[in-house]
């Protein structure tokens, strides 16, 4: 049986990454990037990546894949900083480079698995209790979680609970309460798959 050449894993991963980020910023494929930005949300998640990753700027490229507007492309962005910022280092990239705007915009997406990697990621960002970034537990954002509290969504509601528990003081909950008892309209609750029979 023969046996495979042996290749430096590093140069190997890191240069099929690179083949990767090179293909998603040279092809015209609107289907070639869905599935390079998914494969890049999958290696996000292996920390053995992330120094590859953060050399090649993936972080900012997901960054500024939030901004497409294809819904699918915006899903795998999300999904791959969400994976990415567990890591103390990933996610002071990602505040420092101004990516909390861009985050909860993705809380008005449609995209019910977008809205879920949304919310996990502005838990990663946030430390319990005080924090130093006080945009990611603004009134809107803790409007959006007191409403999403109330979605049929069991995955959406348990996340939306947390948040508000862990990541929010009693006071700013009471005080977006307050704010929303005087607005006339919230965030939409994203399309939810039909329920899965077990």
């Amino acid at each position: 049986m023969a046996q495979k050449p042996k290749v430096d894993p590093h140069v190997g991963r890191l240069g099929y990454l690179q083949a990767l980020v090179t293909e998603f910023q040279e092809t015209e494929s609107q289907d070639a990037k869905e599935q390079v930005l998914a494969n890049l949300a999958n290696f996000a998640y292996d920390p053995s990546n992330y120094q590859y990753l953060r050399q090649l700027q993936v972080v900012d490229l997901f960054l500024d894949s939030l901004s497409e507007e294809n819904e699918t492309l915006v899903e795998f962005a999300i999904g791959g900083l969400c994976n990415l910022c567990s890591d103390r280092t990933n996610k002071d990239h990602i505040l420092q480079a101004g990516g909390i705007p861009l985050i909860t915009n993705c809380l008005s997406s449609p995209n019910e698995e977008t809205v879920l990697s949304a919310v996990t990621t502005l838990m990663y960002l946030s430390s319990p209790g005080a924090s130093s970034h006080p945009e990611l537990t603004s009134t809107p954002v803790v409007q959006c979680m007191l409403r999403f509290s109330l979605s049929a969504n069991t995955r959406l509601r348990n996340l939306a609970q947390i948040f508000l528990e862990d990541y929010c003081s009693p006071s700013q909950v009471a005080e977006a309460r307050s704010w929303q008892a005087h607005s006339a309209m919230g965030i939409p609750l994203p399309r939810t798959e039909a329920p899965q029979q077990p």
